[in-house]
């Protein structure tokens, strides 16, 4: 079935610029693993948002068994899955 063609847009407030990065960590409860999403993000908000989801996750309170990775940045690519999203660590160090 074929994507939608709705815009996917910057979760910034008041940014109506589209979304080229996913902000998301790596999470598991020992038997499922997904990328936890904090935000999507376009160029220009990418590092207040990835500031944010650093926050956010420091934040978190896990149970046993459960892991949580530090957020990364992802480039979003329309209909892949997120085991096939390329990691951006230049830009994760551009920001930290």
């Amino acid at each position: 079935m074929p994507m939608s063609p709705y815009p996917v847009l910057c979760y910034s407030a008041g940014c109506s610029a589209p979304a080229v990065y996913k902000i998301a960590a790596r999470w598991s409860d020992g038997v499922t693993h997904e990328l936890k999403t904090y935000s999507l993000a376009c160029a220009e908000c990418l590092s207040k948002l990835f500031a944010d989801a650093v926050k956010r996750r420091a934040a978190c309170r896990l149970t046993v068994g459960e892991t949580l990775d530090k957020p990364g940045i992802y480039e979003l690519t329309r209909g892949a899955r997120d085991r096939t999203l390329t990691r951006r660590e230049d830009l994760e160090a551009a920001f930290s």
